[in-house]
């Protein structure tokens, strides 16, 4: 990393989405589903990075899956406010990929954070497929130019509630 690059400048930032009205719920604000959705289509904007979307499955006829997503909801969100994900690729092997992402609010504050495992698929099992070279290199290029960066505080938390004291 140089010295003239910011930890914003090393995180893949997404495409500025807006949030629905027919989302929000009856107390209000963003349904908890919904942010997922708000993470998933950031992604979308990224796989092409990676070397995936449709035209992967086509011509390959894997994709992926996400197999763990685990979200932290931080603030509320409310129909019109204006977001874009941010995106730490945490680490990769020949058959999966972890990132770490982070919802943000246009006016600069964060609203939630999402974890999540992938797996690549050969859909004909479907199974677990190794990645093709291709996304291999994409992958270790975008997990180098972010290496310098520090591991997210709220990644790797688990639920739970702890013992009492006393």
């Amino acid at each position: 990393m140089t010295d003239t690059k910011s930890h914003s400048d090393l995180l893949f930032r997404s495409a500025l989405m807006s949030v629905r009205a027919d989302w929000i719920d009856y107390n209000g604000h963003l349904n908890m589903a919904y942010y997922s959705v708000l993470m998933d289509t950031s992604v979308d904007d990224l796989y092409p990075q990676f070397g995936f979307g449709p035209d992967y499955l086509k011509s390959t006829g894997c994709t992926t899956y996400v197999a763990e997503l685990h979200i932290c909801y931080v603030r509320e969100l409310h129909a019109g406010d204006q977001v874009y994900s941010t995106v730490h690729l945490l680490d990769f092997d020949e058959k999966r990929f972890h990132l770490y992402q982070e919802i943000w609010h246009e006016d600069g504050w964060l609203a939630a954070t999402g974890e999540g495992l992938t797996l690549h698929v050969d859909q004909s099992g479907p199974r677990v497929a190794p990645m093709p070279e291709s996304i291999i290199e994409n992958l270790r290029k975008m997990h180098s130019a972010q290496s310098a960066l520090r591991w997210p505080a709220r990644a790797g938390r688990k639920i739970g509630i702890p013992p009492r004291k006393g």
